[in-house]
C-alpha cells in the first residue's frame, strides 16, 4: 500500500473522522463513498429511493390527483 499525503481543509477532516469512527481508515471511508456514489438522474440513483414512500397514506395523494385532473379537465373545456 503506497502512502500520499493530502492536503484537506479542517472540516472536510473533522467530518471524515466522524464518518471513520473507530472501526475504519480515512481511505476505507473514502472508497465506501466513492462506491455509494450515484450520477444524478441514473437508475442507479433512483433505485436508492425505491420504497422510500411506500409507507404513506396514498389516499390522499389520490384526492389531491383527482382535484388536480378535476380542474385541469375544467380549464381545458373552459379555454375551446
Amino acid at each position: 500500500m503506497a502512502n500520499v499525503n493530502i492536503s484537506i481543509k479542517e472540516e472536510a477532516y473533522q467530518y471524515l473522522k466522524m464518518l471513520k469512527g473507530k472501526d475504519k481508515s480515512f481511505s476505507d471511508v473514502i472508497i465506501e463513498m466513492k462506491e455509494n456514489r450515484t450520477e444524478k438522474g441514473t437508475a442507479k440513483s433512483l433505485l436508492k429511493f425505491a420504497g422510500k414512500l411506500k409507507h404513506l397514506d396514498t389516499k390522499r395523494f389520490d384526492k389531491i390527483r383527482e382535484d388536480l385532473n378535476e380542474d385541469f379537465n375544467k380549464r381545458e373545456k373552459e379555454s375551446f
